[in-house]
């Protein structure tokens, strides 16, 4: 690199500096600090990249710099770091001329953008949330695309948990979902939530080691369809894994996205709501982030979740589904029509009859019927009449979304948890049929349907929807709710206050970027990040021909979060020195 003199700026005398040891000198939009050590001058950065302490005040020995705020220590030579959660700090060139310190500010080289994605993916390995924030405002402030971020995340997610998917890869995924519906100022956050959880879950763990697909490209899809669900219903988990990696490489990238995902959810419901419904959901993601990263990673996530569907719980184990009346055998007449009723393929979820808004409720309302024949006979008779199976997901949706919106708060507090899966799970189980529809699939409708039943009980009492209470006569804005949920368990307020915004037609966009705020900068849980996302989904969903569903939609999503608000936002505090500290904000205060 060419160095001019305008490059060449002075620090002080030669003399000055012996005699204080450090100097400090603002030039090029830097404050650099500039020592002498070893006889000759050093000159740095004075913001310590770790939180921006300056680092004139700092300690240096053996040509090792160190912070005095986290002890961090950095090379004077080349300002690299021997603590990755601090990053390395920009090293200037120093030379004396005429008895003066000049130090080269000349613009910085190489690939920033590159640093900056090696940075995230050690912040994924040592599970550094600071430095996974860092990254991801360096990135996308450099015009990165979130998805090459969310890739990074998943990526290694799929890599480093020898177990599999987990509640990280959801977390990301969701977040990446609902992004386009955050307020602008709170995507990176969104992703940060995403990249943290899936660190979290890899923390410690041992990677996963892949399977080679079998040697032939001369299966059908159907016979590895059937080696697979073989597989799977002994446990194989390395036969089930092959198989599948032998199915992705014999599937084309324009009929992946239903082929394969037809495969994986058929085994899915082969036996009753695995998992309290998370394989199902965790299938449906997995399916949703190749939509977004390209079905050619399909190589790299889909095996992560073998593990998962092999060693899951099936709900025909336990006695809530056989005692005091056998659900199973209740069903298994019902799976034995399907075929017929649906057919072998079916070209779209869509294809059918549409219910109108009379036998809509009507369908919801047997879902939620105390008798678990009336919600089997209904889905049936529907199913006579031809009605789309994706109608079909919506109503089943719907009723899970009803039990979160009349949930007493007189319940056990650990309860809110129990209907909200069973609501993730059937907002996934919509999803997928939208995405590749069966009669093996539609299973999942009745086994949803058993477990809206087994909820039946915390409903008891139900809680009093919004839309059935005297309107409010004047609907606060959404700034009010994020005052709301400052306090505890503000759930019936929190509610009314949604559903008379939405009722009096005010901008929904606002009120969905509040909901959104209002997870993101708390210490959300798992099934935080679901809610909001799967309740935006509901909400779109229902609103064109729907609306008073839709608002109950967003109203049992604000029930569950006012229940668990406030946390104690450590990490959002995390997040906003990042911010911070890439807008060149002190972090620290000077003395007078």
């Amino acid at each position: 690199m060419v160095v001019t003199d305008t490059d060449l700026v002075r620090a002080g005398s030669l003399d000055e500096l012996k005699q204080k040891g450090c100097l400090v000198v603002g030039a090029g939009g830097h404050t650099i600090a500039v020592f002498w050590h070893e006889d000759r001058p050093w000159a740095v950065d004075n913001r310590c990249p770790h939180m921006g302490f300056p680092l004139s005040r700092g300690t240096v020995c053996e040509g090792l710099l160190t912070c005095h705020w986290h002890n961090a220590r950095f090379d004077l030579a080349s300002g690299g770091t021997l603590d990755p959660f601090a990053d390395d700090v920009r090293a200037f060139p120093a030379i004396v001329e005429d008895g003066q310190v000049l130090v080269d500010v000349s613009p910085e080289g190489g690939d920033r953008a590159a640093h900056w994605r090696k940075r995230l993916e050690e912040g994924l390995e040592d599970n550094l949330s600071l430095v996974l924030a860092k990254a991801t405002l360096a990135l996308l402030q450099g015009g990165a695309d979130p998805r090459e971020i969310v890739r990074i995340g998943a990526r290694h997610g799929a890599r480093y948990r020898a177990r599999g998917w987990s509640q990280g890869m959801t977390i990301l995924t969701a977040m990446a979902n609902v992004l386009p519906a955050l307020h602008p100022d709170e995507r990176p956050l969104a992703l940060c939530h995403g990249l943290v959880q899936v660190a979290e879950d890899c923390a410690g763990q041992p990677p996963r080691f892949d399977l080679e697909p079998l040697p032939t490209g001369d299966l059908a899809l159907p016979r590895l369809k059937s080696w697979f669900r073989q597989a799977v219903e002994v446990r194989d988990t390395d036969g089930a894994e092959r198989t599948l990696r032998t199915a992705i490489a014999a599937t084309s990238i324009e009929s992946a996205p239903r082929d394969l995902a037809d495969l994986l959810l058929a085994a899915c419901t082969d036996h009753y709501y695995l998992d309290a419904g998370h394989v199902l959901d965790f299938v449906n993601k997995a399916c949703e982030l190749l939509d977004l990263l390209g079905w050619e990673e399909a190589p790299a996530i889909l095996p992560s979740l073998v593990d998962g569907l092999c060693r899951a719980q099936r709900s025909e184990e336990q006695k809530a589904w056989r005692y005091p009346i056998d659900l199973t055998a209740l069903l298994e007449p019902a799976f034995a029509e399907l075929p017929g009723l649906v057919g072998e393929h079916v070209a779209d979820a869509q294809d059918g009859a549409r219910l109108d808004d009379a036998r809509f409720d009507a369908l919801v309302g047997a879902l939620l019927d105390d008798d678990p024949r009336t919600a089997v006979d209904a889905l049936l008779d529907a199913l006579r009449q031809r009605t789309a199976l994706a109608e079909l997901g919506q109503a089943v949706a719907h009723a899970s979304s009803l039990r979160i919106a009349r949930f007493p708060t007189s319940n056990e507090f650990g309860d809110w948890d129990t209907v909200h899966n069973t609501f993730s799970s059937c907002n996934a189980l919509h999803q997928a049929i939208l995405r590749a529809p069966s009669a093996e699939l539609a299973r999942g409708l009745f086994h949803a349907a058993m477990r809206i039943y087994l909820d039946r009980f915390l409903n008891v009492p139900p809680a009093r929807l919004p839309d059935e209470q005297a309107p409010a006569a004047a609907p606060d804005g959404p700034a009010a709710l994020l005052d709301l949920l400052d306090r505890e368990q503000q759930v019936a307020q929190a509610a009314r206050l949604v559903d008379a915004h939405l009722a009096a037609g005010r901008d929904e966009g606002a009120l969905i970027e509040t909901l959104g705020r209002a997870v993101l900068r708390e210490d959300a849980d798992f099934h935080d990040y679901q809610e909001l996302e799967g309740a935006w989904r509901q909400y779109t969903a229902l609103r064109p021909s729907r609306p008073t569903a839709a608002r109950r939609a967003l109203v049992a999503m604000v029930r569950y979060e006012a229940a668990h608000c406030p946390t104690s936002r450590a990490f959002r505090q995390t997040y906003q020195i990042a911010l911070r500290l890439q807008r060149g904000d002190a972090l620290y205060q000077e003395e007078a």
